[in-house]
């Protein structure tokens, strides 16, 4: 039988085991801290769910039918169950593992040739011989330099969940996708909150219009925006933080959250003894069927920093244990990749961008969504609806969604990029009424040429 071992037990890492199991491939996967790896226990999971507590609240709260200017909330109980919701969903893939067949050891695995690696698990070191190695070994949360995260008032994106009461001041560093997550969902909570931005706009990476949208909402909601200056430094007061600005600034606060980028978890799996290629930022390279330069040996997930997005770590594990084994394989296509911006509202775009359009020999459409029925009943005043499509065929070639719940809208979008359909026919396709996605269907109307 062959045999593959995996290391990092990650989206990357577990779905790959899976996709091994199923065509019967002997599969190792070895796991340091825990199943789900960041994506489940310290990041995707549980900042997802205090997300939709965030926007719970800030429904809550905006529902002019009810007296809630009261509403409160338990930080400490919430942290709690976050915790519990990511453990919950570890437990629940680890089971699926044993019972799929995946040998799990709690351990350390490194690369000790291109064919073997060395395996540290309960005090004791073993080396075992695989047919294919996977690297899924993840990221970690950058730090300031001189500013180390103590977990207690300047704190990662893995720390905040330690928390037991609401920061009254949170100072956000950093406004990509991160910081702008929390920075939204904290000002939904209740805090006061300042974002820091090294850039002209927040979100640079996003659709502008997009990263408009949620900059006039963050004014909107009070959070305190200071563009285009660095963070210097952080340092700790009696009760709170101290944060110098490049421009000479100091701003004052309960809490600081340090969201400036992920550096690859890649310094100690053995690349260089297994002579793996990597970038210079550390990152492994791969191809689009996650081989690295080394024969047998593929890597997924954060670590290659191919796209850092649970879904395509789970897609380029797949893929690496299929071609691995002989199956054939559809290389990772990245333009059909749907991303999703968990801001209140979110983010969600796939395909050519809006930048791109002109490039690709395409038009496109923003249809606002304060039109849209559903959007009034919720009291959506901001967001919208963007198609991109080529000049002539008329195949949807991108989009962007603005909207609460734009992360389940954009799927309808995905599938129409993938599979290159016109926009006549998402515009003949009927849609519910009232529903956020008639405005998918109204835009492609409006694109339409008979």
């Amino acid at each position: 039988m062959p045999k593959t071992i995996i290391i990092g037990g990650g989206p990357g890492g577990y779905e790959a085991a899976l996709v091994a199991r199923q065509l019967g491939v002997d599969v190792t996967l070895v796991e340091a801290q825990g199943i789900g790896g960041s994506a489940v226990l310290t990041d995707v999971v549980p900042s997802k769910g205090l997300i939709n507590i965030a926007a719970n609240r800030l429904n809550y709260l905006q529902t002019p039918e009810f007296k809630n200017d009261n509403a409160t909330l338990d930080f400490a109980k919430t942290n709690q169950r976050l915790e519990l919701l990511a453990r919950s969903q570890s437990s629940d893939i680890l089971h699926r593992l044993e019972t799929s067949g995946v040998q799990v050891i709690f351990g350390k695995g490194r690369l000790a040739s291109p064919s073997e690696v060395e395996i540290e698990s309960e005090g004791s070191t073993s080396r075992s011989k695989a047919d294919a190695v996977l690297i899924a070994s993840g990221a970690f949360p950058r730090e300031l330099p001189n500013t180390p995260c103590d977990g207690i008032r300047i704190l990662n994106w893995k720390q905040i969940y330690s928390l037991q009461e609401l920061p009254t001041h949170l100072i956000v560093i950093g406004s990509g996708v991160t910081g702008a997550e929390f920075a939204s969902a904290f000002a939904a909570l209740g805090s006061t909150v300042t974002l820091v931005s090294s850039r002209k706009l927040v979100l640079p990476s996003e659709d502008e219009d997009a990263a408009r949208v949620i900059e006039d909402v963050f004014h909107k909601r009070g959070i305190q925006l200071r563009n285009e200056v660095r963070a210097e430094r952080v340092d700790s007061t009696r009760d709170g933080v101290l944060v110098l600005l490049s421009n000479g600034e100091k701003i004052e606060g309960s809490h600081c959250l340090v969201a400036v980028g992920s550096i690859a978890n890649t310094s100690d799996v053995g690349l260089q003894e297994a002579g793996v290629a990597v970038t210079g930022q550390g990152f492994i390279e791969v191809d689009q069927v996650s081989r690295t330069n080394v024969r047998g040996i593929y890597a997924a997930g954060d670590c290659t920093g191919t796209l850092m997005l649970a879904s395509v770590a789970a897609m380029q594990g797949r893929i690496a244990m299929r071609h691995a084994f002989g199956q054939s394989v559809q290389p990772l296509d990245l333009p059909t990749v749907a991303a999703t911006v968990f801001t209140i509202p979110e983010i969600a775009s796939v395909g050519v961008s809006a930048r791109e359009a002109e490039s690709h020999n395409c038009v496109q459409l923003t249809l606002p969504l304060k039109t849209n029925a559903r959007a009034k009943m919720q009291n959506v005043d901001d967001g919208f609806v963007k198609l991109i499509c080529h000049k002539d065929s008329r195949i949807v070639m991108g989009a962007v969604v603005v909207a609460p719940g734009a992360s389940e809208l954009i799927f309808t979008l995905s599938l129409a990029v993938k599979m290159r359909l016109r926009v006549e026919e998402i515009a003949d396709t009927l849609t519910v009424y009232p529903s956020l996605s008639g405005s998918i269907a109204e835009a492609a109307r409006q694109l339409r040429v008979d």
